[in-house]
């Protein structure tokens, strides 16, 4: 049949050229619209020749040395006497050009291809079907499929076997929909497919996934009586299986006259990939029982099974069946054998098999160090890698970002960056999996604008490269550019669950309610409110925002799992509810949801800021007796704090005394908070003395031993302690306050005097500062004589707090509360000077610090006036 010139065109290849067909085999019909770039060759003009020279080539038949140079090999000679053919200007026979390039094929060299392929376009337009056959063999062999395009495009005529090659070409390159319109064009040229051509057809099928036009694909193979042989029928079961059509292909399986081991491994790998684990395994007894021996594909789709399912019993039961066959020393049986074990949490059973494998490749160590990092062992994937290292093996770009999670948990930088130059040098920087592992590398090493420039330099960025620097801008408190990266991520990209998430927790972190509104209203409309964490971070977002009735409402909506239930719990104990988390605690019980250890450090906080002494210790004894979870050191801090907060400083030391664990920086810091509250200046001189000798580094230690002596009036040592941290280059944070005003969330730093509107904002406050004086409150702008307060400002508040409410109030209707978020605590001044603002407009005003909730209204706040300074009867 005659192709017309008019023929549609392959759609979508955007990459391949796309001449017309021809309308007939002739040379002189053949219009092509780009021209042959043809490789320019320098020829040699030496007398120095390898096989014969100048003379010897006239006397010889040079064709047959060609060939027979092409049946030994040697690609090399052959090419030096090709180049003097061409410049002595003999003729090429088709056949040793054949001959060459099936070599070239076979030796998998481009270059060299390349070259012949220009001798051959040189020397003739027109291609034998015979030439042009091994021309598109080898170029889609390599992968080549605009060369293989061209060719098809010079081939005056062409055999089954020309549209079988560049069909399968296309679809094993992923260009699914040019392989079936190819395929159309076949039948519409009147070509009859043979048993190859389904095979290649039926892989885009199951590639895209498309049902419909496999089953159109399944009618040719009736109508072509390919329905009794066995490669087009395996082929159609994959297919089925691709597009979850496993009963199909079940069928098909079961009406199959003749079954080879590649019948039996589709189908079984079919209800694998399915979720069929059982069929998969019913079929897998049968298949033994049929005496079809497995291959290597068998063990590792049942491995793989097993892993899915997470069944150590079963993964035991066909590793000891491995053993019992020659695939114990394979090494893709190993590996898969590895990674088994790593899924399932058995990483002692990894290391067996791994010490047993006699060929370790990059593989089996790249499976190794991941069985590490998933078991939460990363000091060992790290040893894992620099072994790997030492016996020579070059890793891959699987084993760079695998070794980068470990570095990234243990704060390793070092290690981290070293393995940043090596993904430069190796060019698996341009992996986007690898890209990705060094933005949350670089994040949790507190490098966060080095995360940004490997962000910036990823030309293709992916849901999880915006997710990771989203969530790394948020662990380095940087929640304002985590927010803006989110907008500009939902232009190009819709965000998952977990790229929510963390948002959410930005939103959260500086109260950004409307934010995380938008978000939870985003997440309605895509359907993915209830995936995963989402949930449980929309609840902590309405909590950590003070909005406890909307917090109820998604509580009250939404599976009530035990990290539900400490969400609210921690939201009563910030707030100092203490009765409120009690009753939570008695519900959650009632609902037959367990408590873990997070849900007893809320309830001991709650009890502690409440002074429930008596609640909080009886809970205590029956964590272990009633629930069986053995206190660790957080839950020893919070009775410390317990028994400090409540004044009883002799018994909180006795029981540090007592406990079965060796305490750490963290309870002898609750003591020390305690002593700096009841100025007990010689027992909070011995929590010291223990915090220094294990940490040297935690500036808030530093801080509370400084207020300490403030509190006391020992100004010498407050110096000391302060040039210390000066020396050892430890900063505080400067205090930043947030408010939200129509939906838009504004920051405000401690001496911030580049406000747009700081001028009204000093002139609202002076306005309050004024009023205060009138009627006998104390300055609250603390004056030189009160150092206590003063160096206390200085350290732990900074007033921001203040700026955010003035510019809330003068930007928000009359009446309108006022919500604000602090990243320190909020000093005795500050607080006094909010209870009066609430006072005289008649507003409530909420103040979120790094220790509470402080909820003003007319005057008084729900603290009870228990700041971190402690009460005045204390």
């Amino acid at each position: 049949m005659a192709v017309s010139a008019q023929s549609s065109q392959i759609p979508n290849t955007q990459h391949l050229p796309n001449p017309q067909f021809p309308k007939t085999h002739k040379l002189e019909t053949l219009g092509f619209s780009h021209k042959l770039q043809t490789h320019q060759i320098s020829f040699r003009k030496t007398q120095e020749m390898t096989v014969c020279s100048t003379s010897s080539i006239s006397t010889q038949n040079p064709n047959s040395n060609l060939n027979e140079f092409c049946r030994h090999g040697n690609l090399e000679k052959a090419l030096k006497l090709l180049d003097s053919m061409q410049e002595l200007q003999i003729k090429v026979e088709e056949d040793a050009y054949i001959a060459l390039v099936r070599l070239c094929e076979w030796k998998r060299t481009h270059e060299e291809g390349a070259r012949v392929y220009s001798y051959v376009s040189n020397s003739t337009t027109l291609l034998s079907v015979k030439l042009g056959n091994a021309l598109l063999s080898m170029f889609v062999r390599f992968g080549n499929l605009v060369d293989a395009w061209y060719v098809f495009g010079r081939m005056g005529e062409r055999d089954v076997f020309s549209w079988n090659v560049l069909v399968g070409g296309y679809a094993k390159a992923g260009f699914f929909d040019e392989a079936l319109n190819l395929y159309h064009r076949m039948l519409w040229v009147g070509i009859v497919p043979d048993v190859y051509t389904f095979p290649c057809v039926l892989r885009t099928c199951g590639g895209v996934p498309d049902l419909a036009r496999g089953r159109e694909i399944h009618v040719h193979v009736i109508r072509f009586g390919f329905e009794s042989d066995v490669d087009v029928v395996n082929a159609l079961i994959t297919m089925y299986v691709k597009c979850s059509a496993v009963g199909s292909a079940r069928m098909l399986f079961d009406r199959m006259p003749r079954r080879d081991r590649i019948s039996w491994n589709a189908m079984i790998s079919g209800y694998f990939e399915n979720g069929e684990f059982l069929e998969g395994l019913r079929l897998f007894l049968m298949m033994l029982e049929s005496s079809v021996y497995p291959d290597l594909m068998t063990m590792t789709s049942l491995i793989s099974a097993c892993e899915l399912l997470s069944d150590c019993k079963l993964g035991r039961e066909i590793h000891g069946f491995v053993m019992r066959t020659e695939f114990a020393e394979d090494v893709s049986v190993c590996n898969a054998l590895i990674q088994m074990y790593s899924i399932i949490g058995h990483f002692e059973e990894a290391e067996k098999v791994f010490s047993r494998t006699e060929y370790k490749d990059v593989v089996s160590w790249t499976s190794m160090i991941s069985c590490y990092g998933n078991n939460a062992l990363p000091d060992k994937a790290v040893e894992s890698y620099r072994m790997m290292e030492r016996e020579g093996i070059m890793p891959d770009e699987i084993t760079i970002a695998s070794v980068l999670s470990a570095c990234a948990c243990l704060g390793n930088l070092d290690m981290g960056m070293k393995l940043h130059e090596l993904a430069y040098r190796t060019g698996f920087i341009s992996y986007v999996i690898v890209a990705n592992t060094l933005i949350d590398m670089y994040c949790k090493c507190k490098c966060v604008d080095k995360a940004l420039e490997v962000f910036h330099g990823i030309p293709g960025k992916n849901v999880i490269s915006w997710t990771s620097i989203i969530l790394g801008l948020r662990i380095n408190n940087r929640c304002f550019e985590a927010l803006i990266f989110f907008r500009q991520m939902k232009l190009s990209l819709k965000p998952n669950s977990v790229t929510l998430v963390s948002v959410l927790s930005a939103c959260a972190r500086i109260g950004a309610l409307m934010c995380g509104k938008e978000i939870h209203a985003h997440a309605l409309r895509t359907g993915v409110a209830f995936d995963g964490y989402l949930p449980n971070a929309l609840l902590d977002m309405y909590v950590r925002c003070g909005r406890m009735g909307s917090a109820w409402n998604q509580f009250n909506y939404n599976k009530k799992d035990v990290a539900a239930w400490n969400i609210l719990l921690t939201g009563y104990a910030q707030r100092g509810q203490g009765r409120h988390a009690v009753e939570l605690f008695n519900r959650m019980v009632e609902s037959h949801v367990d408590p873990d250890e997070i849900t007893f450090i809320s309830l001991l906080c709650a009890c502690s800021r409440s002074g429930m002494v008596g609640e909080g210790l009886e809970y205590f004894r029956s964590m272990k007796l009633n629930y069986s979870i053995t206190p660790n050191l957080k839950h020893y801090a919070c009775i410390v704090d317990l028994l400090g907060c409540a004044g009883q400083l002799d018994d909180a030391h006795e029981f540090i005394r007592k406990m079965p664990i060796n305490p750490d920086p963290a309870i002898w810091g609750a003591l020390l908070n305690a002593c700096m509250i009841h100025k007990q200046v010689e027992l909070g001189e011995l929590a010291a003395h223990q915090i220094l000798k294990m940490d040297t580094e935690g500036v808030g230690y530093y801080v509370l031993i400084c207020n300490l002596y403030a509190q006391c009036g020992k100004w010498e040592e407050v110096a000391i302690v302060r040039k210390m941290m000066k020396k050892r280059g430890l900063t505080v944070d400067p205090g930043c306050s947030w408010v939200e005003v129509k939906g838009k969330v504004h920051a405000f730093l401690s001496g911030d005097n580049f406000h747009p509107q700081i001028k009204e904002l000093n002139a609202v406050m002076e306005g309050f500062y004024e009023k205060m004086r009138s009627v006998g409150f104390r300055e609250p702008e603390n004056s030189p004589t009160d150092e206590v307060e003063a160096f206390k400002a200085e350290i732990f508040c900074g007033h921001s707090e203040r700026l955010a409410v003035a510019f809330g109030l003068i930007n928000t209707a009359p009446g309108m509360p006022i919500w604000v978020t602090k990243n320190l605590y909020m000093c005795q001044s500050c607080h006094s000077t909010i209870k009066f603002i609430s006072k005289v407009v008649r507003r409530d005003i909420s103040v979120r610090d790094t220790e509470k909730f402080h909820h003003f209204k007319d005057g008084s706040c729900t603290c009870g006036d228990e700041g971190y300074w402690g009460s005045s009867n204390k």
